[in-house]
């Protein structure tokens, strides 16, 4: 599969229309053009969920927005999400959104790539969008993944420049290569500001499990971590629960805070809690970003335009804004150390590993 580095989200589409070649338009039951159609697009979730705080929901508030712009509604012959709770889920929701006739067809997630690899060989009319894994070869799929490492390495920078005990902590949902370029680039952004810190790794098996976020978490903490980055999707939800819970014991001013660091959307209302002492409070230090969103709106106007890239592969990392880190409450120091390594980042004078 050929691979296409983007230069801008805002500018995705028009980037692409000059290299990336027309695909025909919808046609009725009869084989006849029907370009009077609505155009229609669904995503399938891995199991995390549209409400899971973190990459599903950000996909689905970008196909939710494009949606709305267009003047569609949500179902079938508009937009719509099919919801996985497991695994055993993902050809039957594949095939439910073949069968609603939808134009293009995303999977969430490296979770789905085997079933979209098969479904879109079995259904060559139909466009997919495999979300985060990439499938070689196949005309009528595009596969979009992001630099996870770059944000990530912003995001050690940030825990880095915080910590009082010197402990920092990764917590990822399951291993493979996706979450291992978090891990990556976390380790290596917590290194490039101080090889001492100790960045304590575990990984909760599961991209849907709270409780056994909420289990890691108490551990960590209890190890001494005062800064915890999650790439753990719904699991994620249970590294906040357990942030909240500690510091809820604990006055505004204390100087054992334990931080989280969220991810891929801006997750600083899940850092809210009251202190001790009653104060409105928050400790979502910052978060890291991906435009998965605007990556769905981008590609859904090529394919509106005639213009899907099936068979390519689409990049976005920090040099075009497809990944970032967001300042939620980090300390002006912290701030000034992450907007250098960012730079340093887009001049490329900075190699992130991926593993």
């Amino acid at each position: 599969m050929k691979k296409a580095k983007l230069f801008g989200m805002g500018a995705l589409a028009l980037g692409l229309v000059a290299t990336l070649g027309a695909c025909g338009n919808k046609t009725n039951s009869n084989g006849e053009e029907s370009k009077g159609e609505k155009f229609t697009v669904a995503l399938i979730t891995d199991n995390g969920g549209v409400d899971d705080k973190s990459f599903n929901q950000s996909a689905w508030e970008g196909l939710e927005a494009w949606g709305k712009e267009k003047g569609l509604k949500k179902g079938v012959g508009g937009f719509d999400y099919f919801q996985s709770q497991s695994e055993s889920d993902f050809q039957n929701n594949i095939n439910q959104a073949v069968q609603g006739k939808f134009d293009v067809v995303y999977g969430i997630g490296f979770a789905l790539k085997s079933a979209f690899e098969e479904s879109a060989k079995q259904n060559p009319d139909t466009k997919f969008v495999l979300v985060d894994d990439v499938i070689e070869g196949q005309k009528n799929v595009a596969s979009a993944t992001f630099a996870d490492q770059e944000g990530a390495y912003l995001a050690g920078v940030a825990a880095a420049k915080t910590t009082k005990t010197g402990k920092v902590g990764f917590i990822g949902g399951m291993e493979g290569e996706v979450i291992s370029r978090f891990q990556a680039g976390f380790v290596k952004g917590v290194a490039s500001v101080d090889k001492n810190i100790k960045v304590e790794v575990k990984y909760a098996g599961s991209f849907g499990d709270a409780a056994i976020g909420k289990t890691i978490t108490h551990a960590m903490i209890a190890s001494g971590v005062d800064v915890l980055y999650q790439a753990a999707g719904g699991t994620g939800a249970g590294v906040f629960s357990e942030a909240k819970a500690d510091n809820s014991g604990k006055n505004a001013d204390a100087k054992d805070k334990v931080w989280v660091i969220g991810v891929d959307r801006d997750q600083k209302e899940e850092g809210k809690y009251t202190s001790k002492d009653g104060k409105e409070e928050n400790f979502t230090l910052a978060s890291t970003v991906k435009g998965v969103g605007a990556a769905v709106k981008a590609i859904n106007k090529l394919a509106e335009e005639d213009k899907f890239p099936g068979g390519k592969h689409l990049t976005y990392g920090i040099k075009d804004g497809g990944v970032d880190l967001v300042d939620d409450n980090m300390s002006e120091e912290a701030q000034k150390a992450v907007d250098s390594a960012r730079e340093e980042l887009k001049a490329g004078k900075i190699d992130v590993p991926e593993k």
